[in-house]
């Protein structure tokens, strides 16, 4: 009799599936797995399946157990489609996993559940209908902005790493010091990520983004982890990684 715990351990990384339930107007999508790069096979299915639907979406995303940038991505692209069809897509219920990417990337009101009541059907005359004018233009520009911020954070999640590792910066201290080094140099957030990044294999910041980049560690980082001031800049064995 095989053993259960090496069975368990044999099987492979679950991928996204789902399982469709019409629900008046709207459809409900249970899904499953694993929302990362791979998970975008779901979206013509999910395509097909609002364009069958009345309302919209409404999704069930309880038993996911990996969410990334690139499911996010997906679901932001499913939203994307619903608002070119005049319907919504919601999420009813998520895990840790996924509630937690809607909380950092602040999605979450994206797929809020507009009210009690939105899965009834409604005749064409009565009720809200879809966005347009201003409204439809601002949920465009929202979406727009969230899709390049998803594009942006890996390479702001590794120049925080460098900023970890080299100093010895919590994670929330690194992002301060990202923060105010591109508040005090008049620098995108990401085009600063972008020059840190590339000084690991060469690169060499300006002067005066070294400067304010040093003093933000130096006001950010424990004494006892990285001596860091204004007028001695980082530290030796640190220096040849942000230089």
């Amino acid at each position: 009799m095989p053993d259960p715990a090496h069975s368990v351990a044999a099987i492979p990384p679950c991928m996204a599936t789902m399982d469709v339930m019409p629900d008046g107007d709207r459809m409900t999508v249970t899904v499953w797995g694993e929302l990362d790069l791979g998970s975008r096979r779901l979206l013509p299915d999910l395509h097909d399946i609002l364009t069958l639907s009345g309302n919209g979406i409404d999704l069930r995303l309880d038993a996911v157990g990996f969410c990334d940038c690139s499911g996010l991505n997906m679901l932001l692209d499913l939203r994307l489609r619903a608002l070119d069809e005049g319907k919504t897509v919601t999420v009813l219920s998520c895990g840790p996993a996924v509630e937690r990417l809607l909380d950092l990337t602040g999605t979450r009101e994206l797929f809020a559940t507009p009210g009690p009541h939105h899965d009834a059907v409604r005749p064409a005359t009565d009720g809200p209908g879809p966005p347009t004018g201003d409204e439809d233009q601002d949920l465009r520009a929202e979406v727009t902005q969230l899709r390049r911020a998803m594009q942006t954070r890996p390479t702001i999640d590794l120049a925080r790493g460098i900023l970890m590792a080299s100093f010895g910066l919590s994670p929330e201290g690194a992002w301060s010091v990202l923060v105010r080094t591109s508040q005090n140099t008049n620098t995108k957030l990401h085009h600063l990520a972008r020059d840190l990044v590339g000084t690991v294999h060469g690169g060499t910041l300006p002067e005066p983004v070294q400067q304010q980049l040093a003093a933000a560690v130096a006001s950010t980082a424990p004494r006892s982890e990285a001596s860091v001031s204004p007028a001695t800049g980082p530290p030796r064995e640190a220096s040849r990684d942000i230089t």
